[in-house]
């Protein structure tokens, strides 16, 4: 049983816009709220960023945010797109990752997804590591990407990093030290998925154990988590 708890602490939680850390994409995730309510006027929405900047984990909380309300698909690559489009139920949503790696057949199909889901009052939400204009796609498809809003995802620097994790762990409702903080950032990966899983695993592991979040807390959580590795 204790193993077990120890395995469903360090479980990683699903990608949602409460765990995803803003620091400063507050208007892309605003505009990505906005679109999984349905509350957004424009087809689709475009995000493009290098690579760990968190677009998948975006895409993950859109999907799961609209979901209740409407009929939502996740596309984790190109060739996952439906070849029959038309079929989508009215006013879908639908969720593209790496749009720029599709090939010549997908990116037909991608063609035929957006004029289906315009004509059928659907919508769409697509990631790239580049914007339109820079994307290695048919010139008709890259002008319908265009057609909706364009976000750089940004990432964050090392000195926006104690600020976003001090305000990640408030809407938690747990209090974050700066001597947490700091340790953390010298002891742990440094990436922001990273910092926000062990972030979020050390919150459940703390209300299971009734302790308060501290260095002691975190140094023996980090060491569990070599431990886990070896």
């Amino acid at each position: 049983m204790a193993e077990q708890l120890v395995l469903d602490l360090a479980r990683a939680e699903p990608p949602t816009f409460r765990n995803f850390v803003v620091g400063p994409n507050r208007e892309p995730v605003a505009a990505l709220a906005r679109l999984a309510e349905g509350a957004l006027a424009e087809p689709g929405i475009l995000i493009w960023g290098g690579d760990g900047v968190g677009k998948t984990h975006l895409l993950h909380a859109v999907v799961a945010a609209a979901a209740p309300q409407r009929s939502a698909f996740l596309c984790a690559r190109p060739a996952d797109v439906p070849t029959d489009a038309d079929r989508l139920p009215a006013g879908s949503l639908v969720a593209i990752d790496d749009v720029d790696r599709a090939g010549v057949d997908e990116q037909g199909r991608l063609f035929t997804l957006y004029n289906a889901l315009v004509a059928h009052g659907g919508q769409w939400v697509a990631a790239a590591h580049a914007p339109p204009a820079r994307l290695g796609l048919r010139d008709d498809l890259r002008t319908r990407l265009a057609l909706g809003l364009v976000f750089e995802v940004l990432p964050l620097s090392d000195a926006q990093k104690p600020e976003a994790l001090a305000v990640y762990a408030r809407e938690r409702g747990f209090r974050l030290g700066d001597d947490v903080i700091g340790y953390l950032l010298a002891h742990g990966r440094r990436d922001m998925p990273s910092l926000v899983a062990t972030l979020a695993a050390l919150d459940r592991h703390s209300l299971a154990t009734r302790r308060t979040v501290t260095v002691a807390l975190l140094r023996e959580w980090l060491q569990r988590d070599l431990r886990l590795e070896r």
